[in-house]
């Protein structure tokens, strides 16, 4: 009676153990997910938008083709 009750104890505590260390190591890897998201959506998104809405300004506009040069390429 005495063994079945310390076996089931300590199946408990190593249980316990586990889902602790579990736990632990998803909200480590949550934590780390959420800090990178974090670092790029309001870090790096920002810079990228402005050089991209810089760059869209700054970039020379394209010509159309005369119909007569669409006839030289195409031939």
């Amino acid at each position: 009676m005495l063994t079945s009750l310390l076996t089931l104890f300590v199946v408990g505590i190593v249980a316990l153990v586990a889902v602790g260390v579990v736990l632990s190591v998803i909200g480590a890897v949550l934590g780390i997910a959420f800090g990178l998201a974090g670092f790029l959506l309001f870090k790096v998104a920002p810079v990228v938008l402005v050089g991209y809405v810089v760059m869209r300004f700054l970039a020379p506009k394209q010509k159309r083709l005369s119909a007569e040069d669409r006839r030289w390429l195409e031939s």
